[in-house]
């Protein structure tokens, strides 16, 4: 059986032919598209099924970002409505199905290997004890999977727009200074790819600093957030070093946050285009800082795996082994 299945990112959407043979699921096309240059997830298709005429397509799976409210899908981080009925047009299918982007992921931990995965604490993970996922990239994505005895269920959140929460003097500084200019101050607006920007952009306001022009001009001709992660890797640029040390404690503190929520007992698992990148500096202590630091819960915390997810292709598998499943 084939399927067609979609990871749809505010940056790039990637969809993939998945054959599936025996319960076994082989990627056999994979292709990627620059999001903002196509208006709709069915131009994305189009174009995609004009590269791959014979396809052969029996079922399709998509994961969006964004809540998936009775089979209609209103993206964040990118203008596009989805409507599942349209996709199914498109593709001549019955079988269409979307899914949260997190959610796809989450039903793609079952399929990982041990060579996938790239642990962070060790912790004691509690046998068919929850589970919990949080990616942070162009934004910041949640979800969960609990164990009813036999499997594990994801399901979505969107946890990652919930109220930022500070924790300590700069956080506040940070607070006032993001509120100043957005009408929500969210987690996904400090844990993302424009996220650690704008941490940046605030502690040269904090410090009274301004970035050192190399660092501008990388900023401009680039992805900002890169070049601050980079220049922070190379310790070229303190401000940026500080950064990256903030944007990752943040990361730790919200998914200890989830941890908590949905007592992930089973372990969290970090996904995204940016944590892979960062394994080195997930280990150093800033990360697992935040994670931990939950007061009376810290034995909980120190008692929870974490681990990064180092396969980008999770939640292409995740959305083909719900399409097969559904």
């Amino acid at each position: 059986m084939k399927v067609l299945v979609g990871d749809v990112g505010g940056t790039k959407t990637r969809l993939a032919l998945v054959k599936a043979t025996g319960g076994r699921l082989e990627v056999t096309v994979d292709a990627r598209f620059p999001s903002p240059e196509f208006s709709g997830l069915e131009e994305v298709v189009r174009a995609f099924l004009a590269e791959h005429p014979e396809s052969g397509v029996q079922a399709a799976a998509f994961g969006l970002p964004g809540p998936v409210l009775g089979g209609h899908v209103r993206t964040t981080n990118l203008p596009w409505k989805v409507r599942v009925e349209d996709l199914a047009e498109v593709l001549a299918v019955n079988r269409v199905h979307l899914l949260n982007d997190l959610e796809a992921a989450a039903y793609g931990i079952g399929e990982l290997a041990a060579e996938d995965l790239a642990v962070i604490a060790e912790g004691s993970a509690e046998r068919g004890g929850n589970r919990a996922l949080i990616a942070a990239g162009t934004g910041l994505g949640e979800a969960a999977l609990f164990w009813d005895g036999i499997r594990y269920h994801p399901f979505a959140t969107e946890g990652g727009h919930a109220d930022f929460a500070a924790a300590d003097t700069v956080d506040y500084a940070l607070h006032r200074y993001l509120a100043d200019r957005h009408d929500h101050v969210s987690w996904e607006k400090v844990v993302s790819g424009p996220g650690l920007v704008n941490i940046h952009a605030f502690l040269c306001s904090y410090r009274d600093l301004s970035p050192p022009e190399w660092l501008a001009e990388e900023m401009r001709a680039g992805d900002p957030a890169s070049a601050v992660a980079a220049a922070a890797e190379q310790r070229r640029c303190p401000v940026c070093v500080e950064a990256v040390d903030r944007f990752l404690r943040y990361y730790g503190m919200e998914a200890g946050n989830l941890a908590l929520k949905v007592m992930a007992t089973g372990g969290v698992y970090l996904g995204g285009g940016i944590a892979p990148r960062m394994v080195g500096r997930l280990r150093e202590g800033a990360l697992l800082e935040g994670f931990l630091a939950k007061g009376r819960m810290r034995p909980l915390m120190e008692r929870i795996p974490v681990t990064v997810i180092r396969d980008d292709r999770i939640a292409l598998l995740g959305a083909a082994r719900y399409a097969l499943s559904a």
